[in-house]
């Protein structure tokens, strides 16, 4: 009985210790958080103000497009990647998508966030 024992949390370990590599291997692979942000809204405190993602277009800048929100022009949206978000705020992160995934976490090629 104690062998049965044994042998279950043997296989639980192995088994969990894949569960954690596949998760590691599978974030390196995905996209980085990004917000939708009007550039010409940096302000020194707070960073960028977000913006409604439909004045990002999918998958490049928009930048000088022009497209409204509301009431409100957003001439200058795009992506900001890995920033840190508070209050309709996002700050300490980068406009381009590549080093944002350079910046993976465990895991994942590159330099780290050092």
């Amino acid at each position: 009985m104690a062998e049965t024992r044994r042998r279950l949390r043997s296989s639980t370990v192995v088994l969990g210790g894949m569960g954690v590599l596949a998760a590691a291997l599978s974030a390196c692979g995905s996209d980085p958080d990004r917000r939708c942000v009007d550039r010409d809204s940096y302000d020194y405190i707070n960073g960028y103000k977000i913006v409604a993602d439909k004045n990002c277009s999918s998958g490049t800048s928009s930048s000088g497009k022009g497209k409204k929100t509301g009431k409100t022009k957003v001439s200058d949206a795009d992506w900001y990647y890995d920033a840190d978000v508070s209050g309709g705020w996002a700050d300490d992160g980068t406009f381009s998508r590549d080093e944002a995934v350079d910046r993976g976490g465990f895991g994942c090629s590159g330099s780290g966030g050092g």
